[in-house]
């Protein structure tokens, strides 16, 4: 029917003429009741009924167009039958169609225009006293036309907006959902970097020692190349750890291993300090109750190695370098300074993504991050973490 709306339409207005023409053969004024095939319409009233028919084909083409049309037909018939035809059933349906593809004040000003002008010329100009039950019948089927369309458009009204929600819904989940899986990627895409700048840093450093003093000193290069060992075997299992997260259901099970933190800072300093950059650790988490939350703990570590890696690539020879991470009121403010070392280094300058990193790990617990050159040489990471 939706797809052919013109032959719907058409098969409507056939059945329309049939009853219409039925209903011209009954008599509602038999000795005994209405009765059928006691009077036959003339000639005038067939082809009104007919041409009322033929006009409702276009009935969703042209709504007002039709009922103008119709409306003339039934005052036609009004007026000038005798006996009188159900003309008017032509002018009920187009009334549906107009009240059904409208709004409501525009149904209210036609229908109520429509119903007065029937039943007042039928009362007044018909062949049938004014209290006739064909004219109060008129009145009835045309206020019930009009009803009825009404409450089929606000329906139709009502499952589009339901059906609008619906949809409006499911693209605000797929938002959602892209949006965290962005979100998603962007974490990994830190912890990835965190892991592969800090001991791919390590790694540089003490294969450049290595190969230094291979002939001279082969006690150091072989320690140095055990250290560049450790550290790729370091990298490998976090990166193993890292990726594992994207692993699919039913592919084999990740390390379980607990994200690093602070408890392994230790471990993450002797890194440094075996690659020949000093540093002292001072951590003061106070005596607050509990340890620190996970999401906490992991930032502070990622920006102690971020930063420590840093000055292991961009400070100068002899550089030394000092951590705190101290617990003050509500939050742990994390402090990564170096002095420079005593000359001006030739490694080429940062152009990576660590800072940014940094304060992108920050920003998303609510803290803050700044990282800019100390006065009198060197540089200063400091950054602040809610707890």
């Amino acid at each position: 029917m939706r797809a052919h709306p013109l032959a719907t339409d058409a098969v409507l207005a056939f059945g329309a003429l049939v009853c219409m023409v039925l209903g011209s053969f009954a008599d509602p004024h038999g000795p005994h009741g209405p009765t059928f095939g006691t009077r036959n319409p003339d000639t005038f009233s067939l082809l009104l009924m007919l041409l009322g028919a033929a006009v409702l084909v276009f009935r969703r083409r042209r709504p007002r167009a039709v009922l103008a049309v119709t409306c003339g037909l039934s005052l036609l018939e009004l007026t000038t039958g005798e006996p009188r035809a159900p003309v008017a059933m032509c002018t009920v349906i187009a009334l549906y169609t107009v009240a059904a593809c409208t709004d409501r004040p525009t149904t209210w000003r036609i229908g109520l225009l429509t119903m007065a002008g029937l039943t007042g010329v039928a009362m007044l100009a018909g062949p049938l006293p004014w209290y006739a039950q064909e004219n109060i019948g008129i009145f009835a089927w045309t206020g019930m036309a009009a009803a009825a369309g009404d409450a089929v458009r606000s329906r139709r009204a009502f499952i589009d907006a339901i059906r609008e929600r619906a949809e409006r819904a499911e693209r605000t989940r797929d938002e959602e959902a892209r949006r965290r899986v962005a979100e998603e990627r962007l974490r990994i895409a830190r912890d990835l970097h965190d892991v592969v700048a800090h001991h791919i840093a390590l790694v540089n450093v003490q294969a450049g020692v290595a190969a230094h003093v291979m002939d001279k000193r082969p006690d150091q290069a072989k320690e140095a190349l055990a250290h560049v060992r450790e550290a790729s075997r370091s990298a490998l299992n976090e990166l193993r750890a890292t990726v594992g997260l994207l692993r699919q259901s039913g592919d084999p099970e990740a390390p379980t291993e607990p994200a690093p933190g602070l408890a392994v800072l230790d471990e993450l300093v002797d890194t440094f300090r075996h690659a020949g950059l000093p540093v002292e650790v001072i951590v003061q988490l106070g005596p607050e109750p509990g340890p620190l939350p996970a999401a906490v703990d992991l930032a502070a570590y990622r920006v102690v190695q971020e930063a420590l890696t840093n000055v292991r690539k961009h400070a100068g020879p002899g550089a030394r370098a000092e951590v705190s991470v101290v617990r003050v009121g509500p939050s742990v403010e994390v402090t990564v300074l170096d002095d420079g070392g005593t000359e001006a280094s030739d490694a080429e300058p940062g152009g990576g993504h660590g800072l940014l990193g940094m304060r992108e790990r920050t920003g998303a617990l609510g803290g803050s991050c700044f990282a800019g050159p100390r006065y009198g040489g060197g540089y200063r990471v400091h950054a602040i973490l809610p707890v």
